[in-house]
């Protein structure tokens, strides 16, 4: 059977709207400004849609030489991907994780605190920092940036088509955000693979991804429910956790289009 990534997304700014591409450059820590920008308190611990839903309102958009956020009421604010020299270097904290970060200035902060009623900063990860992987599950030089676990989620289509025809009312992928999309495969074949090729480009497929309440949250309107965890929760519970959808670290880098052929192993 022909499987073929149906969807490519990235989300430069952790908890924040993502990005759907037609191609993506694939690199050591994932996708190219994949969650490589993170929002924090003034503890420097980052913040998510688990506490803040409205972060899933503000839209972002890489534009030329500058990363864009945009709030609902369009006021927005840009930063240069050219992550320099002359801004202040910074400790954050995501997870366990303490990170060497660059404070992206005032200007974002305070359009940031404004319109989520709390103080707040825009962080990058410093370019020479190395976060590892969770080491139980990869390899000694296996990085990631802001994600919570793993450079990259992978979900087959069917897998969302399945748990929607479990649901009154279905939801959308973005409900998961998924790096990667993949359709010709069977509900859940991707609990299977251990291995997935396109082209040149190998991924280890590592691990279930347990879900949280970001998946309650509307997207579109940040507005939470019960589903899909509660229907989830019937059966795809593994060891007192939600699973949907596998994290995987890539092994060997490049770029990837949507309509690429995959080849997955077992």
């Amino acid at each position: 059977m022909n499987f073929s990534i149906t969807s490519i997304h990235v989300y430069p700014v952790k908890s924040l709207a993502g990005i759907s591409l037609h191609s993506a450059k694939l690199e050591p820590r994932g996708f190219k400004f994949d969650r490589e920008w993170m929002v924090v308190d003034s503890n420097g611990t980052f913040v998510t849609q688990r506490e803040l839903a409205p972060l899933a309102l503000i839209q972002t958009a890489l534009e030329d030489d500058h990363l864009r956020l945009t709030m609902p009421l369009g006021d927005s604010v840009q930063v240069p991907l050219d992550s320099g020299s002359d801004r202040e270097e910074v400790t954050v904290k995501v997870w366990k994780d303490y990170c060497q970060a660059i404070d992206e200035g005032e200007e974002a902060a305070k359009l940031l605190s404004q319109f989520l009623e709390k103080k707040v900063r825009l962080v990058r990860m410093a370019s020479g920092f190395k976060r590892l992987v969770d080491q139980r599950y990869a390899k000694p030089d296996n990085i990631v940036r802001f994600a919570d676990d793993f450079p990259l989620l992978v979900i087959a289509d069917e897998s969302l088509n399945e748990l929607n025809r479990k649901l009154e009312y279905p939801v959308p992928m973005n409900r998961f955000r998924p790096n990667i999309t993949i359709g010709g495969a069977e509900a859940f074949a991707e609990d299977t693979w251990t291995e997935i090729a396109i082209g040149d480009v190998k991924l280890s497929v590592v691990k279930p991804c347990a879900r949280c309440l970001i998946t309650t949250i509307d997207q579109d309107t940040a507005e939470s429910s019960l589903e899909p965890l509660r229907t989830l929760s019937f059966f795809r519970k593994e060891g007192g956790k939600i699973m949907f959808g596998q994290n995987a670290i890539p092994q060997t880098f490049g770029e990837l289009t949507v309509g690429d052929q995959v080849t997955a192993s077992n």
